[in-house]
């Protein structure tokens, strides 16, 4: 999900095999990622239809996308992942061209970090938003609203 327009691109690793069932990015129900943007952007978009939250979050200028376009994995695990093909900065780069912050939904993610760095990009890594990392969700969110920044 990225628009022409956006300011800040929201990456995360590969999505769950929830998410991949569901087409939806961040659809496993406990992921944390839904009520932590809402928050940030002052919508309940974990209580949306997955079009609406898509629409809202277009709105705020955000995009979302990984950082793995496609892989061999087991189970929805980081850790699972082989053979991994990264996402091209070039096609972010022309479709958004007003992108000026790249956010890394944990370190997964972000050892990409570099790429984007060096592509020109303020980059801020995040905690993993996966009912995986253990971190409370208010603590997920205080460390999140760093993003605030960026919007």
């Amino acid at each position: 999900m990225l628009a022409p327009d956006a300011r800040v691109l929201i990456l995360g690793s590969f999505p769950s095999e929830a998410s991949l069932a569901a087409r939806q990015y961040y659809a496993h129900p406990r992921n944390h990622f839904w009520p932590i943007l809402g928050a940030l952007v002052g919508e309940r978009l974990a209580e949306l239809p997955y079009r609406e939250r898509i629409a809202r979050v277009q709105a705020h200028r955000i995009a979302i996308w990984d950082t793995i376009v496609s892989c061999e994995r087991q189970g929805s695990l980081d850790a699972a992942i082989r053979n991994a093909t990264r996402a091209e900065v070039r096609r972010v780069r022309r479709v958004a061209p007003d992108l000026a912050a790249v956010c890394f939904n944990g370190g997964t993610a972000a050892r990409a970090r570099n790429v984007w760095e060096a592509a020109g990009y303020r980059t801020l890594q995040l905690p993993s938003t996966s009912p995986a990392y253990t971190l409370s969700i208010e603590a997920k969110l205080s460390a999140w609203r760093e993003l605030a920044d960026y919007l």
